[in-house]
Order: structure tokens, then sequence, then C-alpha cells
């Protein structure tokens, strides 16, 4: 008997795939579609070297906000996508930060500089 372990399985658009939505014309959520529709992918078009940065909360509220958001996206080329998720007990991802720079290296500390500007209120 042969034994198959998973991390994750997701029958979803993943947060980890958000980076799509600042690094090409055709997001996940529109390849998504497209597959599930039968529908053509005849090319997809890349932006340039993009990265996201977790928006990660921890803590214990149901009412979580977020605050400073104009400094997070203060740096051109950045984008913030917050879940939408109430609350949070313990640790949880609650949005991204998204960045398109030069290179790998360098849009991925500005997604963490974004991210990490974010202020959240518990």
């Amino acid at each position: 008997m042969t034994t198959h372990r998973y991390s994750e399985v997701s029958p979803r658009p993943h947060d980890t795939g958000l980076v799509t939505l600042i690094s090409q014309d055709l997001s996940e959520f529109a390849l998504h579609a497209r597959a599930i529709l039968g529908l053509p992918i005849p090319a997809i078009r890349q932006f340039g070297p993009s990265a996201s940065a977790v928006v990660l909360v921890e803590g214990e509220s149901d009412q979580v906000s977020f605050g400073n958001l104009a400094a997070a996206l203060e740096e051109p080329d950045t984008a913030l996508r917050l879940f939408g998720k109430p609350g949070v007990s313990g640790q949880r991802r609650m949005g991204v930060a998204l960045a398109r720079d030069a290179s790998i290296e360098a849009a991925r500390a500005k997604a963490l500089r974004a991210a990490s500007a974010i202020d959240t209120s518990l």
C-alpha cells in the first residue's frame, strides 16, 4: 500500500498565485476560468520580475482593521490585496503586497517593504 501526503489541496485560486495580478496579463483567476470553460490560452504576456509578500496578522480579534495603506502603496508598481477576513485567532494570512521591479530580488524587497508598512489594529 502506498501512502501519499499533500501539504495542501486547493480547488480554488490560491493567495500565493496573486502575484499574477501584477506580473502578467492573464491572472491566475483568468487562467482558471479559461481552463474550466475550455477557452484557449494563446499567450501569457509577462510584465516583468514580480513578487508577493504576505500580510500576516497575529493576535486575537474579530474586528481586524488596517492602516497606513498610502505608505504601503507609495512606491510605483505596487498593489495590495486584503482578503476581507474579519478576524484572527493566532496567526492568519490576511492579504498580500504585490510588487514589480527590475529584478526578482528588487521586487521581493519592494513587496516586503509594502507589507511591513501596513499597520493592523486588533
